[in-house]
């Protein structure tokens, strides 16, 4: 019989919601053990992080290690966003937004950002075993039991919780059967990482470069530059464009899509490509609920919306942050509501951003981007949403995104129509 380990928490993948919840969990003084498929460092993406994120490091105490070695990792420092259309620029200095807090981040290689945030939990005093895969889990009236193995040894733990920061793997969804398909829809990434290249002196690498293709306008490419003279660089679009040209290699696709547009031809003339070309499809995910009976869902686990705003490492965060500190009453022994104190905030900020990406695609807010050039209130507002500040219902973009974004749509066309 397998021995069974008792902890009171465990948490299921040491990526950024994961350690950023063991960091507050064990800061509260539980016994939380952490348990990761893979071993650290390795290849991710979600690498383009937003202000709001700085807000949970420092909440976990992991800021200041953070920004102690972000230089020396080759991160880069970011206080925004630039847009590139057919000949149209347009940039969001996150320092000008609306919401209070953070207004600068970084851009980081994600494979040596997790690893140093799990070395800083570690010390925190979260216990990371690595390379243990959770194969199952069972439930009784006072605790859930994973079943693990590694390297062919099986092992079991017992918790009062658990956690599942598992990301795109979802593993508690398909062994609880929990996932819904997304109602966004069904789109394809190419990525890889460069050696840039970029003698353009216009080019501000303090902000991540978000490009529409010329001729369709729900294909983009997203350029994010580190420190050390490379670059994170991805297309997104249609299953169907990816699928027309599947006789081409991943990295043969991906240089044609980069010869459609000129503007990104010529700034990465001189680049090389330093890693293969990565595929992800279908990455758009929903369950039918965050959380049940001794468990919940952080970040990509629960919901994935789309790379555009690169909302998925803070709603990550935000959810590592909400389900910690609710869990940290419950084990007190107070009453919690995991519908009112984790599911419902956190899905206020999720369908923020879902709104935008919705809007992204249907060019309405490309067309809202690209109008809004002079610095105001309402752009002011926007940029708090693209800073990550999605929960800020002081925002009336947040309070009521739709019916607020429907209406400044209808303006921008209305002056477009004028000029």
């Amino acid at each position: 019989m397998t021995e069974v380990e008792k902890c009171d928490v465990v948490i299921i993948g040491a990526g950024p919601s994961g350690v950023v919840a063991a960091s507050i969990l064990v800061q509260k003084g539980w016994n939380v053990i952490v348990v990761e498929k893979e071993t650290f460092p390795r290849f991710s993406i979600g690498e383009s992080l937003l202000p709001y994120c700085m807000s949970f490091l420092e909440e976990a105490d992991m800021l200041d290690t953070f920004v102690e070695h972000a230089d020396e990792l080759g991160f880069q420092f970011k206080n925004g966003a630039a847009f590139y259309r057919n000949g149209e620029h347009s940039s969001f200095d996150f320092n000008k937004k609306f919401s209070e807090g953070h207004g600068t981040t970084y851009q980081v290689k994600r494979a040596l950002f997790d690893k140093l945030l799990s070395d800083r939990a570690q010390e925190i005093g979260a216990d990371i075993r690595f390379g243990q895969e959770v194969k199952d889990i069972s439930f009784t009236e006072e605790y859930a039991t994973l079943e693990l193995i590694k390297n062919e040894q099986k092992s079991a733990i017992q918790a009062t919780f658990v956690l599942d920061a598992s990301g795109f793997a979802r593993v508690l969804p398909k062994l609880l059967s929990l996932e819904l398909p997304s109602t966004l829809s069904n789109r394809k990434a190419l990525f890889c990482h460069i050696q840039d290249g970029i003698t353009d002196k216009n080019y501000d690498r303090n902000k991540i470069l978000i490009t529409v293709h010329p001729d369709n306008n729900d294909i983009w490419f997203w350029l994010i530059p580190f420190s050390d003279g490379t670059c994170s660089f991805g297309v997104v679009g249609d299953v169907d464009y990816f699928n027309a040209n599947s006789h081409l290699s991943g990295e043969n696709l991906l240089d044609v899509f980069i010869s459609q547009e000129p503007y990104l031809a010529k700034l990465l003339k001189n680049h090389k490509k330093t890693t293969k070309v990565n595929a992800l499809q279908g990455y758009s995910s929903d369950v039918t609920s965050l959380y049940g009976d001794k468990f919940a869902l952080l970040g990509n686990a629960g919901e994935f919306l789309d790379p555009i705003f690169s909302s998925g490492v803070t709603i990550a965060m935000k959810s590592a942050s909400l389900a910690a500190n609710t869990l940290d009453r419950q084990l007190q022994g107070k009453s919690v509501c995991w519908q009112a104190d984790f599911s419902e905030p956190l899905k206020c900020g999720i369908e923020v951003f879902k709104h935008f990406v919705m809007s992204w695609y249907d060019t309405h807010l490309q067309n809202v981007i690209f109008f809004q050039e002079d610095d105001n209130d309402v752009k002011n507002m926007i940029c708090s949403i693209l800073a990550g500040y999605a929960w800020d219902e002081t925002n009336p973009y947040v309070a009521k995104t739709e019916r607020r974004l429907a209406a400044l749509v209808d303006i921008c066309n209305d002056e477009n129509k004028d000029e």
